[in-house]
């Protein structure tokens, strides 16, 4: 290849991340790029991330994707947050809530209002200052612009594999090159070592120029072929296994991914139009396989739609995400417990960084220098909000959840929780994802208090500060009795009143 010749892309494996990177490049890269992906039927993928977070809109609008039919066909609902339920004690909930929580005064954040007014007795709990959150428990929510200010944020459950059909058929509709096989050899130039091309068991060659590599937990290229390390996370997340079960809809349709603890770990339920998914997350040391599959399906809301399918991981990341000419993307990347919904947006994240620097060829040594910082940022900073979840629970006298209490934490997490003990104070460092409501919302539903606020908060008068709590509780309140209720804006949006399987 010559520095004027188009690319070609060769990406391994389909499933969300491969057809996700397929569907950006056919989009963004330059005319006459090549684009191939190779993908077997005869494998499966783990297909069980049916949550994402707001920014999955960005990508979705860059695309050009209609809302209506990507939520048609992807049988997706909306979520407006996450309930946390038991993470603290048993039957205690709190919400991660996306958007604003209250609003700030002058120069201080709300959050150090609330806290001056919890130390004087006049605060509630978050979510009486969480739009998302209220109209989430009302199983209600609005698209548009809200009366007080913009669009209130929102997220998408779907199928993931009807995700990734959908982004196929976008991407095969712009010159994408689909070629079914299994990859029986990765070939390597000799002298600098980079991919050469993918030898299919029916010996087809398929060279490239450069290799993304979305073949999961194998690592196929990334590890198999270029041996770029994996960093070991379980010190911190020891939870190493997952089973998995759909289920027929019951219980409310709700706006939102319940997470609930249990005795070693937790379980997901993310609700769509024709189904609920449900998994449970738990650790091996302290659950047997047959008695978490007996947990999970002892707690669904309606009959099972299979037996629960197994999943073993191991939460971690690769020292390298882009070695050579060979980019890491998905689960070929690394594994963070789906309880923040990151699985997609890591996807996303990558794909975006990599457009950002689009190689002609190999990219050179500074580039993948920087991405790999960057990614290795994004995800440790990931990590330790997931860990806080974790480590700050009061769930005392069962094993799992005491050993996560002791366990040694990672000196940027201890940095963040001994800053917001001292006096409140939550720093978003760069653009790490979450920010600092996030923060706030988790530190206040696990129970870790802060000693201390900003004194500026002090400054204002206590009849003032009653207000400004009052005010907020009432302008949302105001606010979210008018919306339509869950299932009504579905219709709305995938533009038919009687759909089938949705809830009733």
């Amino acid at each position: 290849m010559t520095e004027s010749s188009p690319t070609r892309y060769v990406i391994a494996g389909g499933g969300t991340a491969g057809w996700m990177s397929a569907a950006a490049l056919a989009r963004f890269a330059p005319p006459g790029t090549s684009i191939t992906l190779v993908e077997s039927d005869a494998i499966g993928t783990v297909g069980v991330g049916e949550a994402t977070i707001p920014q999955i809109h960005l990508f979705n609008r860059a695309l050009g994707l209609d809302e209506g039919d990507f939520l048609r066909a992807t049988k997706g609902s909306f979520k407006l947050g996450i309930e946390f339920d038991g993470w603290l004690r048993e039957g205690e909930a709190y919400m991660h809530a996306f958007g604003s929580v209250g609003r700030g005064h002058g120069l201080m954040p709300f959050h150090q209002y609330w806290l001056r007014a919890q130390a004087l007795g006049i605060a509630k709990p978050t979510a009486a200052y969480a739009l998302n959150e209220q109209a989430a428990r009302a199983i209600r929510m609005h698209r548009g612009p809200t009366q007080n200010g913009p669009p209130m944020p929102y997220a998408f459950h779907f199928d993931a594999g009807l995700y990734a059909d959908f982004l196929r058929a976008f991407a095969e509709g712009r010159g994408v090159r689909r070629v079914e096989g299994k990859i029986a050899n990765v070939a390597q130039h000799g002298e600098s070592g980079d991919i050469a091309a993918l030898e299919l068991d029916g010996g087809e060659r398929i060279e490239g120029d450069f290799f993304i590599d979305c073949t999961g937990f194998r690592g196929l290229l990334i590890e198999g072929a270029l041996a770029a390390g994996f960093d070991d996370w379980s010190e911190y997340l020891p939870c190493d296994r997952a089973v998995a079960v759909p289920c027929e809809n019951g219980g409310e349709f709700t706006p939102y991914t319940r997470a609930t603890a249990r005795a070693a770990g937790w379980q997901w339920r993310i609700p769509l139009q024709h189904r609920i998914g449900n998994g449970l997350v738990y650790c091996s040391r302290f659950m047997e396989d047959d008695a978490a599959s007996e947990m999970l399906l002892a707690n669904l809301d309606g009959k099972p739609l299979g037996d629960p399918r197994p999943i073993r991981f191991t939460t971690g990341t690769r020292r390298a995400h882009w070695k050579g000419n060979c980019l890491a993307v998905g689960l070929s990347a690394g594994f963070m417990e789906p309880m923040e919904s990151t699985s997609i947006h890591l996807i996303q994240s990558a794909i975006s960084r990599f457009l950002s620097v689009l190689p002609n060829g190999r990219g050179g040594a500074a580039t993948r220098d920087w991405f790999n910082a960057q990614s290795r940022f994004e995800w440790e900073r990931i990590r330790d909000f997931l860990v806080l979840h974790y480590t700050a629970n009061a769930r005392e006298g069962q094993p799992f959840w005491d050993h996560m209490r002791a366990i040694e934490l990672p000196d940027t997490l201890q940095a963040k929780i001994e800053a917001w003990r001292a006096n409140g104070h939550i720093h978003r460092e760069h653009e790490e994802l979450f920010t600092e409501v996030a923060w706030f919302q988790v530190f206040a539903g696990q129970g870790v208090e802060a000693q201390g606020r900003n004194p500026i908060a002090d400054a204002l008068p206590e009849p003032q500060l009653r207000q400004l709590l009052e005010q907020t509780e009432t302008a949302i309140a105001a606010e979210v009795r008018p919306m339509a209720h869950h299932i009504d804006v579905i219709k709305s949006t995938i533009g038919t009143r009687t759909p089938q399987e949705l809830p009733a």
